[in-house]
C-alpha cells in the first residue's frame, strides 16, 4: 500500500450467494478508526498506540501475500498465503492481548501490498477455483492461528482481468464469513483507471460482503487542496455507491502525497456534511516517529460521531 503510492475446493452457500448485490444504504458519520501496522519492521508494537476508548479501532496487519521468496524473484503461489508483517513482534498473543485490554480493538490482516522484497505485487492466479480452495484453507489457517477478526484487499497490480478478480476475492470474502473465519472485509483501492477498473467490478458483484473501502486519497499528491480531496470523496461515493467509505492520510515522510492537515481539514468538513465514516492511517510504523500525534488527534475527531459499537 505504501511503497507504490509513496512508493479443497471452496464450496459457495447457495443464500450466501443471494447478498451479492451492493449495499443500497449510504454511509453518515461514524467512530471507525484503522492503523495498518508491522510492514516495516521498526518493531512497532500494538501497546505503542494510543487507543481511545470512544472510537471502534481496528488494527490491520500488513502484509499476507500469496507469494514466496524461496524463489529469486519472489514467485507468486496461487493462493497459498504467507506472512510479511513482523510477526516476531506482533505475535498472536500481542494480537490476544491488545484485544482484551481493549473491548473497541479488532485486528485485521492486508492481503497483497504493492511490492515483496521491492518487486511488484501481482494479482496471479492459475484458476478461479483453485485459488479460491488455497485462499480459503491458508488465510483460515493464518486467521486463526493469529486471532484475527477480518481481512482487507490490497492487490495493487493485477495479471487477471477484472473479472477474474472479482470472482476470485468475491467468493473468498463470502466463503470466509459463511464459515465464520471473519467478521468483516474491506477493500484497498485508489485513483489508478486499471485498480478502479478491478475493485469497481468486485463492488459491482460482492459490494454486499464487503464492510468499508479503506480508499488511499493521500495517493492525490502534495498540491491537493482541502476542498479537492472532498471533491475526490465525493467522486468514490458515486464510484461505490452505498459503501463505508473512510478518508485517509499517510505519516510517511514524503513530498509526493497529500498532507495531513489538508487531509484533516477535509475530515472536518466531511464529518460536518455527515459523511465522515472514518479515518484511516497508513501507518502506524511511522506515525512512531511523530508520537502518533495523528492517530491521537484522528480518533479525537471520530470520537463527536454518535456510532459507539461495531
Amino acid at each position: 500500500m505504501g511503497s507504490s503510492k509513496l512508493m479443497a475446493v471452496a464450496l459457495l452457500i447457495p443464500a450466501v450467494l443471494a447478498f451479492h448485490a451492493p449495499m443500497a444504504a449510504t454511509a453518515a458519520n461514524s467512530n471507525l478508526f484503522r492503523d495498518y501496522i508491522g510492514a516495516i519492521f521498526n518493531g512497532v508494537k500494538f501497546t505503542d498506540v494510543p487507543i481511545n476508548p470512544k472510537v471502534r479501532f481496528d488494527f490491520i496487519l500488513a502484509f499476507i501475500i500469496d507469494y514466496t521468496t524461496a524463489t529469486n524473484p519472489p514467485s507468486p503461489t496461487n493462493g497459498k498465503f504467507n506472512i510479511f508483517w513482523q510477526n516476531t513482534v506482533l505475535t498472536p498473543d500481542a494480537v490476544a492481548s491488545i484485544k482484551q485490554s481493549n473491548p473497541n480493538v479488532r485486528v485485521a490482516v492486508s492481503m497483497g501490498g504493492a511490492t515483496v522484497n521491492d518487486r511488484p505485487v501481482f494479482f496471479n492466479i492459475t484458476s478461479v477455483d483453485s485459488w479460491v480452495a488455497n485462499a480459503v484453507e491458508s488465510l483460515t489457517g493464518i486467521i486463526q492461528q493469529n486471532n484475527l477478526d477480518g481481512i482487507d484487499i490490497d492487490y495493487e497490480q493485477f495479471q487477471v482481468d477484472p473479472d477474474t478478480f472479482a470472482e476470485c476475492v468475491g467468493r473468498l470474502v463470502t466463503t470466509l464469513k459463511a464459515k465464520g473465519v471473519i467478521k468483516f472485509a474491506s477493500i484497498a483501492p485508489f485513483d489508478n483507471a486499471d485498480v478502479q477498473r478491478h475493485y469497481q467490478a468486485l463492488w459491482a458483484k460482492y459490494g454486499a460482503v464487503i464492510d468499508y473501502i479503506n480508499f488511499q486519497f493521500y495517493a492525490y499528491g502534495p498540491s491537493t487542496t482541502a476542498a479537492q480531496y472532498v471533491n475526490f470523496f465525493n467522486n468514490q461515493i458515486v464510484n461505490y455507491p452505498g459503501g463505508n467509505i473512510l478518508a485517509s492520510f499517510t505519516t510517511a515522510a514524503t513530498t509526493n502525497s497529500v498532507p495531513i492537515e489538508t487531509a484533516l481539514s477535509a475530515c472536518r468538513t466531511l464529518q460536518n456534511e455527515n459523511k465522515l465514516y472514518g479515518i484511516f492511517i497508513w501507518a502506524a510504523d511511522h506515525s512512531r516517529n511523530q508520537g502518533f500525534k495523528y492517530e491521537i488527534e484522528s480518533q479525537a475527531l471520530l470520537a463527536n460521531a454518535t456510532t459507539t459499537s461495531y
